[in-house]
């Protein structure tokens, strides 16, 4: 057995927090998250550092925001000088594969000089587009086609079987990436395994859908679709953690399981994602195996950017000073979690136990420009007692004490990240007597170049 911990990462897409049981949810579609989560370690209140899938992915491998990596949108492959997971533990004596979904590279197949240095290669870089439900293509080592039997995630989760029963004699670190819960962009629809979605319909709706939902929306009527990827993919779950069982490694193997970012079903903005609401932003993480289990749950708000510096120093490999989260290892950790939102709008803000504070620049280019010097205040959420985030709270004079710390806790921390402080305007001042109630739509301009095969 090795004598350093193997590593794996089981990365989903556009799957929302509350899915899972520990969340609450009712459907039972995540028995064994549940138990991985209870028994290891639960960060509760988890949210991606950006809900884009590219900057958020570019964000899980190198431990840096997306505006220090310059992939703050989609389309920006990962820079080649830009160190990754891969590199720290292979130069920490694993081995190191990639499987699934890729979506930071400029090319399928992805060229070596794009894999972010993963020794072994079983991906696509848009996985919607080679794929579909039960039709999986992705491109090996040598960048040749390769067609996967089975449901996607199934087939993407055997390949994960087999990577690990290939290299249990020494250490390895896997980072396995699926495309469920992602719509397939080209029919936009959840297409679950048959039988998977009648189990769900019409039974459960989030509370902020449910609020914000325009009736006979087919993003909404996509639900079921979505609970039954959900479903499949804490099967497959069960089936990785059963093979690690099999293979005497269950006890020398850290299991981490996450997801780039949420899914607000079009009720914040045009489509699915790329808002500051937990919808967009909220995600399941948990970890099992060394140095996780005993059931210790982490109540303050963390990033999924802290999740490649806690599986280094977890490893028990350096972390570089260049990382930019903080291990969930650490005893001092901040008290909030900052994020960076693109492509709809140039925005930031930061999320507490309690409040959500973001800031939009009216004057910059969501798709060129990657942060600007001017925000004005867009939101203010008590999620204390508002979590669906229905009523903006942003200039009421009852909250403005609050609003003016929160303020200054996100310039601190956009200065932290690496950006300029910048200046950030008060809203408009509003009584208490004036609450704003959110908008059940944030429309933006769907421009065919930003919003099509690269963004989704």
């Amino acid at each position: 057995m090795p004598d350093r911990p193997n590593v794996i990462v089981f990365l989903t897409d556009q799957q929302r927090w509350d899915t899972t049981g520990v969340h609450g949810n009712p459907l039972d579609l995540t028995p064994t998250f549940d138990r991985m989560a209870t028994t290891g370690t639960h960060a509760v209140h988890a949210v991606t550092p950006q809900p884009v899938c590219a900057p958020a992915r570019a964000a899980l491998q190198t431990g840096r925001y997306p505006t220090a990596t310059g992939c703050f949108r989609n389309g920006i492959p990962l820079p080649a000088a830009e160190r990754t997971l891969a590199h720290e533990f292979a130069d920490a004596g694993y081995a190191t594969g990639y499987l699934g979904k890729w979506h930071l590279a400029a090319e399928e197949p992805v060229p070596p000089d794009q894999r972010g240095g993963y020794q072994r290669w079983l991906a696509a870089n848009l996985l919607e587009f080679t794929s579909d439900a039960y039709r999986t293509v992705m491109f090996d080592d040598r960048g040749d086609p390769v067609a996967l039997p089975g449901y996607r995630s199934d087939a993407i989760t055997d390949a994960a079987i087999r990577f690990v029963a290939d290299h249990h004699d020494r250490p390895f670190f896997l980072f396995v990436s699926y495309l469920e819960p992602h719509h397939q962009n080209e029919v936009d629809c959840y297409p679950a395994p048959e039988g998977y979605a009648r189990r769900y319909a019409g039974r459960w709706l989030p509370p902020d859908v449910a609020a914000l939902r325009v009736p006979g929306d087919p993003a909404v009527q996509h639900l079921a679709g979505y609970c039954g990827q959900v479903r499949r993919l804490d099967e497959g779950l069960g089936r990785l953690r059963d093979a690690l069982r099999s293979m005497a490694l269950s006890d020398n193997t850290i299991l981490a399981y996450t997801s780039d970012h949420g899914c607000h079903f079009r009720t914040r903005n045009a489509e699915y994602k790329r808002s500051c609401h937990d919808g967009s932003l909220r995600v399941p993480l948990a970890l099992c195996g060394p140095g996780f289990d005993g059931g210790r749950r982490i109540e303050e708000p963390v990033s999924t950017l802290d999740l490649p510096p806690t599986l280094l120093a977890a490893a028990g490999i350096e972390v570089p000073e260049r990382m930019q989260g903080r291990s969930l290892l650490a005893a001092d950790r901040p008290a909030e979690s900052f994020f960076q939102v693109s492509e709809s709008e140039v925005g930031r803000g930061i999320r507490t136990a309690r409040w959500k504070y973001y800031a939009v620049a009216p004057d910059a280019d969501p798709w060129e420009e990657p942060g600007a010097d001017r925000y004005v205040e867009y939101a203010l959420h008590d999620l204390d007692n508002d979590p669906a985030e229905l009523t903006n709270l942003a200039g009421l004079t009852s909250h403005r004490r609050v609003a003016d710390e929160l303020r200054e806790r996100l310039v601190r921390r956009m200065v932290e990240a690496g950006e300029a402080a910048p200046v950030i305007e008060p809203a408009a001042p509003r009584t208490d007597g004036q609450r704003q109630v959110d908008p059940t739509v944030r429309v933006w301009d769907v421009h065919p170049t930003r919003f099509g095969h690269q963004s989704r």
